[in-house]
């Protein structure tokens, strides 16, 4: 997606764009899909407003500790929910149509080169998690963003467009677990104490190729390539649980734009650009990412789940200032 939004702002501008997609578009991507705390300012730059306009809206946030319903509070602002099947399909079209390139079943080497912005979202390396994601048709929801959290991680439901919800969870990997297709993710839900979640979703009607898994990733700031561009979650990832990846990666593509329009007329080199993209970036996410990477450690932690809960309960949990702290 960040690719796909930065391909857009830079036609915007007059660049000539090439996008190369190693599979097809449309798919299904692991992905909370939805976007919260960008501004309309970014979508503005990146020409994304119209394509978002019929996404769903939510504001009501329920987070759930092992079915215990333990916190009920609202977003400063909507959060725009819609799925990337659905997005990319529309960016892609769009792209191609602004003049831009987009080449399916093309495969680059991550390798750093002049004018090669890479935007192909995790960098592949030895991790402890494993992401899952799965669309389930007309799934009775509490009416917003829920987050389920579990002894093994979390998983949140997003209600997107055409009665779906995407469940998209994120765990700790656990090999002991050899059920195959979506019913991993209920295996892991019941591995975590959320039983009666499992239940509900293990008896719901699901779109079956919406199911995939993802592992071998890591979070936070991803290893840089020498010389090499990257934005998104090639750049740095930031804990799901945070709900702002997508809003990073549309933030990551806009502060690339002027960068790289200067390389494109000849007034900088690419080195400039590679230094000025890590070093805004830096700017703009080091805060949000080092708090969010503190929280998501005591989210998983037993001790730190009961706090959480305790505060919640009692009416004491900041959320509105912690959200802050990861936007």
């Amino acid at each position: 997606m960040a690719g796909l939004a930065l391909g857009l702002g830079l036609r915007r501008r007059g660049v000539p764009v090439t996008v190369h997609e190693a599979a097809k578009y449309p798919r299904h991507r692991v992905c909370g899909e939805f976007i919260s705390g960008v501004g309309e300012p970014t979508l503005l730059s990146l020409g994304l407003a119209e394509d978002l306009a019929d996404a769903s809206r939510h504001r009501a946030v329920l987070w759930y500790r092992r079915g215990r319903k333990i916190l009920e509070d609202e977003l400063p602002a909507p959060a725009l929910a819609i799925s990337r099947y659905r997005l990319d399909q529309r960016l892609a079209r769009r792209l191609r149509e602004s003049g831009g390139e987009v080449r399916e079943g093309s495969r680059l080497s991550r390798s750093a080169a002049d004018g090669v912005v890479w935007a192909a979202g995790r960098v592949p390396t030895k991790g402890g998690w494993i992401g899952l994601k799965c669309h389930l048709l007309d799934f009775p929801v509490d009416g917003g963003l829920e987050m389920h959290l579990g002894s093994n991680g979390y998983l949140g439901l997003t209600p997107v467009e055409d009665g779906r919800v995407n469940a998209c969870g994120l765990f700790r990997v656990d090999r002991s677990l050899r059920v195959k297709g979506s019913g991993l993710l209920t295996e892991y839900l019941r591995a975590g104490g959320n039983a009666s979640l499992a239940e509900r979703i293990g008896t719901a009607a699901r779109d079956a190729s919406s199911f995939l898994g993802v592992a071998g990733f890591r979070l936070g700031w991803q290893p840089a390539e020498a010389g090499g561009c990257a934005i998104g979650d090639a750049s740095g990832m930031i804990p799901p649980f945070t709900g702002n990846g997508m809003s990073m990666a549309l933030e990551s593509a806009e502060l690339a734009l002027e960068p790289l329009q200067m390389w494109s007329e000849g007034r900088c080199g690419w080195d400039q650009v590679v230094g000025a993209v890590r070093r805004d970036a830096r700017r703009r996410f080091r805060r949000r990412l080092s708090n969010a990477m503190a929280l998501h450690r005591v989210l998983l932690h037993g001790a730190g789940q009961q706090v959480a809960e305790w505060f919640a309960r009692g009416g004491l949990l900041p959320f509105r200032p912690l959200l802050s702290l990861v936007r």
